[in-house]
């Protein structure tokens, strides 16, 4: 079947540093990954599509990325970065889409988590922003954190014409058991039409060294309750994901996690209909 990994990164550290690789736990992730590296893992695990994602707000990342779409057939669409709180957003992304390779953006999406505002989402420079997106006809992707959740329900009820994608399912505290107060604040976003959410990422939100997709399940199940298998999509979250698993493996786990019914929906069916791949 068709499987489309909805959320990897690259990035080359000749050409730009990520300053947020800091510490022994993610030293690993200190070195190139490019797409050389990528193709060979995601062509063996049956994947044929994936959506590449912005790694650090800069300009210059996000026309890297499309004209590397072009390159690569195997990227369908690229989510990338732009200034929201800067007037011109709309223009912006208009002269992106002018680039080679623009027909791949997809989507955008800013490190909220890193914003010290919990509701950074709200302030009426980034509502502008994101209304601008929403007239591009581009999605949003959010990476949070749960405290940052109720923050996102509002900026997706006061702006119902923009799809929202939560990353990572928000991060919930696998390492720690708990389940609230993130799982009311996933309930109260699914709740909003315009949200969907990704499996991805779980494997490094529990323990690196120890973790059992047992682990893992609780917080699966509270989202595919929540949004359905119509608004669930898969991502590797490769090379992040390397910390705790290969690449073959992420894929294996979302099958154990989610019903053989709902495989098709979840690997290929809602990514392709929200990234419009």
């Amino acid at each position: 079947m068709t499987v489309v990994d909805a959320h990897h990164h690259v990035w080359d550290l000749s050409v730009r540093d990520q300053d947020w690789i800091t510490g022994p736990e993610l030293r690993p992730l200190r070195r190139d990954f490019t797409m050389k590296d990528l193709e060979p893992g995601a062509r063996a695990a049956g994947v044929d599509r994936t959506v590449l994602v912005q790694t650090v707000t800069v300009p210059e990342e996000t026309p890297e990325f499309l004209a590397l779409a072009d390159e690569h057939d195997l990227i369908a669409g690229v989510v990338g970065w732009t200034d929201l709180t800067r007037p011109g957003v709309a223009e912006e992304l208009a002269r992106l889409r002018e680039l080679p390779g623009g027909r791949h953006l997809k989507g955008i999406r800013h490190q909220v988590q890193g914003e010290p505002d919990p509701e950074w989402l709200l302030r009426p420079d980034v509502r502008r922003g994101l209304a601008a997106v929403a007239d591009a006809g581009l999605v949003y992707d959010l990476v949070v954190l749960p405290h940052q959740l109720p923050a996102c329900a509002r900026a997706a009820a006061e702006l119902p014409g923009l799809t929202f994608v939560l990353d990572h399912l928000g991060k919930p505290p696998i390492a720690s058991g708990a389940l609230d107060p993130w799982a009311s604040g996933l309930r109260a976003l699914a709740a909003l039409p315009n949200t969907v959410a990704k499996l991805s990422g779980l494997v490094t939100e529990a323990d690196l060294a120890s973790w059992t997709v047992e682990d893992l399940r609780p917080y699966a199940d509270v989202a595919l309750e929540a949004f359905g298998p119509d608004r669930l999509m898969y991502g590797s979250d490769w090379p992040v994901s390397t910390l705790a698993a290969p690449y073959g493996e992420t894929l294996d786990i979302t099958r154990r996690l989610i019903d053989p019914h709902d495989h098709t929906q979840i690997l290929a069916t809602t990514a392709t209909r929200v990234y419009g791949l």
